[in-house]
């Protein structure tokens, strides 16, 4: 199985590649800027596809499909995982910040799968999963442009199930909660012994992932417990609402914000 993971040089990437790696016969496609994260974690899991690109570039996607195209000639699974974040009120951050989250954090993924969508046809049975945020679903302050980009990528991807499931392309989507990686340290949560509980690994996002994607599940929450807030948000939004207003922590963003496709 030839799979691609963006992001793949650290956090939820890196363990999602090791993940795949240890699949009989698989074929790994790692994308990230950083040439030589990727090459150390190449050579560590016994040789991998390496592609150093930042995803916002106009060129990338297509350097990225024919280096699919060249090397392998086929792609069974499309993992969509890089994103940032970067926290701010909108009366102070303004549209700039949520220009720049829509542009990685939807933009990219969209254009890469544009890209690379003949050849999943092509290859098909085959996968693509995007991995968006519990707050994709549930929204507070403080990162209006980090929900707003993950918000569409959960509705895009729901669409896109839809459209592709006749070509025998399966989409599946992976709304992370709190997760400690190095571009989300989550320290907020981890110094606190009542909120621990709340923080999972990059580990279970992975196995998430594999889920969403070869397993064909429609979606995952991890924790899975999160699903009660997406389910709350529908049911009584009001008091979802009033019960986020006082906080401005967001799933995957609390602590340093940085971008975790390196």
């Amino acid at each position: 199985m030839v799979s691609l993971v963006t992001g793949a040089s650290s956090g939820i990437g890196e363990a999602t590649a090791r993940l795949l790696a240890g699949e009989p016969g698989a074929q790994l496609v790692l994308v990230a800027r950083r040439e030589e994260r990727l090459r150390a974690l190449a050579d560590e899991l016994g040789g991998a596809t390496i592609i150093a690109v930042d995803l916002t570039d106009a060129g990338a996607p297509a350097v990225v499909a024919e280096a699919v195209e060249h090397r392998h000639g086929r792609l069974d699974l499309l993992v969509n995982n890089a994103g940032a974040a970067w926290r701010g009120r909108f009366a102070e951050a303004g549209w700039e910040n949520a220009r720049r989250h829509m542009e990685l954090n939807f933009d990219a993924p969209v254009r890469l799968t544009e890209a690379l969508l003949p050849i999943l046809r092509r290859s098909a049975p085959s996968s693509i999963v995007n991995v968006s945020s519990t707050a994709g679903r549930v929204s507070r302050g403080n990162s209006g442009g980090y929900s707003a980009s993950k918000f569409a990528l959960a509705g895009w991807s729901d669409a896109l199930y839809a459209e592709e499931r006749p070509h025998g392309v399966h989409v599946g989507l992976v709304l992370p909660g709190f997760v400690s990686t190095e571009g989300f340290p989550q320290r907020e949560l981890r110094d606190r012994r009542r909120t621990r509980w709340a923080l999972s690994t990059p580990e279970r996002v992975a196995q998430a992932i594999i889920e969403a994607g070869p397993g064909g599940k429609p979606e995952r929450y991890v924790p899975r417990a999160y699903r009660l807030a997406a389910m709350a948000r529908a049911l009584v939004p009001g008091l979802v609402r009033r019960a986020t207003a006082g906080s401005g922590l967001t799933p995957k963003t609390v602590g340093d914000e940085t971008r975790s496709d390196d």
